[in-house]
This record gives structure tokens, C-alpha cells and sequence, in this order.
């Protein structure tokens, strides 16, 4: 079967079980989603307002230049300590309402679009993310996928312990996630589909036979172009904006919400 083109379905096979594996964060949804998690859990209490204000900049930046692994790694050792005691129901009845409510919002109608594709074609579809399994699945499920491969945070009794169960799914670890899911499920991986959006994603897209690049960072439009792998930009008219115009804008959101922080710290104050 040929690389996908815009615009060209995907047509199913007989043979071994094809899948296509799906990034979450500015692949299928515009941001990071552990952002618009954080915020659902500040909207009911979870945590303070300066965990807000951090979470808005670290979304601004993975917007702005992308992702890198000291930027993941603080990112998790923050949501561990926030997510430290609370229920994984709850969290998850959260999950549900927050992309109901923004994430259904920010899905990209193009890369739903492919998705659909490879469903009607019978291919698996799992999504494959460093965002807490359990919200990984919230979306896997809204999504109809098949199901989701994400972080596993540890948790006992039902409650989170503040630590993981193995690593973040990150770079060659989620390429050696989907050999595993491969090895399980009988996946042929040579005729299988991977679309990521950064460089952290080369890993597992080099795994399987159709790698796409979606909404490529510098650093992996460069090596899709060199490995001669399809790229998308499914963006729309957003994509036309100058670099000056997006940083002016994700600069404006943070300063959003250290407002909404700001309001919650005076109201406390004033209670």
C-alpha cells in the first residue's frame, strides 16, 4: 500500500492485522492535552493557582518550539506531585468532562479525518502518548479508537501514588510500546501507519512501513523530508499566521490565566 496523500483514502488489505498509530498532542489535538487536563483539575480544587500559571507557560512553550526531553521530564515530575493522592475516578470522570468540553474543540478535523480512514478500513487505531494513560483512553474512546498506549502512573486502592509504573512514554519508549503492542495483538508493523508531530516522535514512527509527519516541528520536517516520508499540515488557516503572531498569541493565553490565577489568589484573600 502506498504513503497516504492528502485527500487519498486509505484502502484495506487481506493479510496480517494492519494498524495505525496516532500521536495525541498537536498531531490529533491542537496544544498539549495534559494543559487542558490541568485546567479542568485547577477549575475543581485539585491544586494551587501557581500550578496553573506553570502549566499555561510550559503549553505556550511546547506550542512555540516544541517538545524536548527536560521540558517532558519536569512536566511529569510536577503532574506526579499534583496527581499524588487523588481518587483515578475522579481524575478520569474530570478527563471526560474536560474533553467534552475543550478538547472535542481542538481535535484537527484533518487528522480525524485519517483516522476514520483507517477504521473504515479495519486497521486497529491506538493512540500512542506520554499523556496518563487513563486520559489517553478518554480520547481513544470519544475517537472510537481502538484503544490508547500511554503513561502509566501508579496508583493503589484506586489513588495515586505520586510515582510510574516504568517509564514515560517518550521517545524510544513508545516505539518499543507499539513493538510490544505489535507482538501481542499479531500487528504487522511494515505494513502499519505512524503520525507524529516532533522530532521525539522519529522513534516510533522509523518502526513501522508508513511513517506521515503532522504538523512537523523544524527538526522532524527535516528528517521526514530526508527519509522521504509523507508530511501534512492540517492546521488550516491558523498555519498562515507569522511565527510573531502565534508567540504573541500563546504569550496572551499565559497571561490569561495568570489572571484567572491571580483573581483566585485575591478572592482567597479576601475570603
Amino acid at each position: 500500500m502506498p504513503d497516504p496523500t492528502p485527500g487519498e483514502s486509505v484502502a484495506s488489505e487481506p493479510g496480517p492485522r494492519i494498524a495505525a498509530f496516532f500521536d495525541v498532542d498537536n498531531t490529533i489535538i491542537r496544544g498539549a492535552s495534559a494543559f487542558h487536563l490541568a485546567r479542568g483539575l485547577f477549575e475543581r480544587g485539585f491544586f494551587r493557582p501557581r500550578d496553573i500559571l506553570w502549566a499555561a507557560v510550559m503549553n505556550a512553550r511546547y506550542q512555540l518550539f516544541g517538545e524536548n526531553t527536560e521540558q517532558i521530564d519536569e512536566i511529569r515530575s510536577s503532574a506526579l506531585s499534583i496527581m499524588t493522592g487523588h481518587s483515578v475516578a475522579e481524575v478520569v470522570a474530570i478527563g471526560e468532562e474536560v474533553y467534552d468540553q475543550v478538547m472535542e474543540l481542538r481535535i484537527f478535523p484533518g487528522t480525524r479525518a485519517l483516522l476514520d480512514e483507517h477504521l473504515a478500513a479495519g486497521h486497529q487505531v491506538w493512540l500512542v502518548t506520554a499523556t496518563p494513560v487513563e486520559i489517553g483512553e478518554v480520547i481513544a474512546r470519544r475517537l472510537g479508537a481502538t484503544g490508547c498506549v500511554g503513561t502509566v502512573a501508579e496508583h493503589r486502592g484506586g489513588f495515586y501514588t505520586g510515582r510510574l509504573v516504568g517509564d514515560l512514554l517518550h521517545g524510544k519508549a513508545k516505539a518499543s510500546a507499539v513493538r510490544a503492542l505489535a507482538e501481542r495483538d499479531g500487528i504487522d508493523l511494515a505494513a502499519s501507519y505512524a503520525y507524529g508531530d516532533s522530532a521525539n516522535d522519529v522513534a516510533v514512527l522509523s518502526s513501522v512501513g508508513h511513517a506521515c509527519a503532522i504538523n512537523p516541528d523544524k527538526r522532524l520536517r527535516r528528517h521526514a523530508r530526508a527519509a522521504g516520508w509523507p508530511i501534512r499540515d492540517v492546521r488550516g488557516r491558523r498555519r498562515a499566521a507569522t511565527r510573531h503572531g502565534l508567540r504573541t498569541a500563546s504569550w496572551a493565553g499565559v497571561a490569561w490565566v495568570a489572571g484567572l490565577a491571580l483573581r483566585q489568589v485575591r478572592r482567597r484573600l479576601q475570603g
